[in-house]
């Protein structure tokens, strides 16, 4: 197929562009390389990606990227729940807008396949935490960029996609972490990873409540998973990505992160900002799909531990590895 990678220079994007290039797919990015992603966006062009650079806001370049494609991978974001926050009406623009106007463009164009990247944050805050909830569980945004997400994923799920001709999937990916090429810090494994190895004091808030992780290379497989799957399989389904082991509270991440380093400076704090607290079921893509991710958050840490030390990105605190910067 010609897939078209939306955010294919981000952190999960461009591991998505290998994962894709490697099944033998022909790939097309669009990209507005807003973290300055050069270095990102000459390895795409280096390995055949054909790069159109430009917004999904943007209908020409929407246009650009579509004509002739055969599947959409969906990651192009304003992403988390601090920049969204940061500036509301942005993320409405590309979060709602650029979405609906990708989805309009691919179903006039032909397109077939559409994978669209969502989050296990839907889920917000559970009454129970301590059941995991799969994917036909009530979904509690509480959060502007859940919200979003949830309202994307109504409208894929619909009848509108398939009525424009497509065959849409909703991916609600776990928190993501690991080690990729364009590198994200403020991602709570690998920021608590690196200011722990900095021997940073580290504030963590809401230590016991519950969240799912998933490393981001596996995140990348799970998308060419989809794409290779038979489409009755996939038309019209929602998938959570991740394992049902790897769902840790904070107290869990700073124990294995201070058990791998040896040291740590935590101190834990009451904060009310963010009542996320959810564990969730991964049972559906490992039934269905036979997804089985490769690594686990103290692999996660192992590998962040590894190109810390390395100095393989430089400073760490600089501000091209946040989202928020």
């Amino acid at each position: 197929m010609i897939v078209l990678v939306t955010g294919a220079a981000g952190y999960i994007g461009r591991l998505v562009a290998s994962e894709l290039l490697a099944a033998g797919h022909a790939v097309r990015a669009l990209d507005s390389l807003l973290h300055g992603q050069e270095d990102i966006a000459a390895s795409l062009e280096a390995d055949g990606v054909v790069l159109v650079r430009g917004d999904v806001r943007d209908a020409a370049a929407r246009e650009r990227a579509l004509t002739g494609a055969d599947a959409v991978v969906h990651l192009a974001a304003v992403v988390g729940d601090p920049a969204c926050g940061r500036d509301p009406e942005l993320s409405h623009a590309v979060n709602v807008e650029g979405t609906r106007g990708l989805l309009e463009d691919a179903g006039r164009l032909g397109v077939r396949r559409f994978v669209f990247a969502s989050t296990c944050s839907n889920y917000g805050r559970m009454a129970d935490p301590t059941v995991p909830i799969d994917e036909d569980g009530e979904l509690s945004p509480v959060s502007l960029y859940a919200e979003q997400k949830v309202a994307m994923e109504r409208l894929l799920l619909d009848g509108t996609a398939q009525r424009a001709g497509l065959v849409p999937t909703c991916l609600r990916f776990a928190t993501i972490y690991g080690a990729a090429p364009r590198m994200r810090f403020d991602l709570t494994v690998n920021e608590f990873t690196r200011d722990l190895w900095a021997a940073r004091p580290l504030e963590v808030f809401g230590e016991q409540f519950w969240r799912p992780y998933v490393h981001v290379a596996d995140a990348a497989r799970a998308v060419a998973l989809v794409l290779a799957s038979p489409q009755e399989r996939v038309a019209g389904r929602v998938f959570n990505v991740g394992h049902s082991d790897e769902n840790y509270r904070k107290l869990d991440l700073v124990q294995i992160i201070t058990g791998h380093l040896g040291r740590g400076d935590v101190n834990y704090v009451r904060r009310d900002e963010d009542p996320r607290d959810y564990k969730v079921a991964f049972g559906r893509i490992h039934d269905e799909l036979g997804f089985v991710p490769e690594h686990r958050v103290p692999d996660g840490v192992a590998e962040i531990v590894t190109v810390l030390e390395a100095g393989r990105f430089g400073d760490p605190f600089s501000t091209r590895f946040s989202n928020i910067a």
